[in-house]
């Protein structure tokens, strides 16, 4: 876990990957979040819809 290193030269977590580590964590929350809105919207979207038409 050390493509900061690789890429950029430098250490800044002293070569033990933390830095790495942290960056893919956020990544995935970030993806994570992302993920679960779009299926919240959706399904409020459609269960919107359903009550609409439950009225007609």
């Amino acid at each position: 876990m050390d493509f900061i290193e690789q890429i950029f030269g430098v250490a800044p977590d002293g070569g033990d990957g933390t830095t790495e580590m942290l960056y893919i964590a956020v990544a995935l929350a970030v993806a994570a979040t992302v993920v679960a809105r779009r299926w919240l919207r959706r399904r409020a979207a459609t269960r919107r819809r359903q009550s609409l038409s439950f009225y007609r």
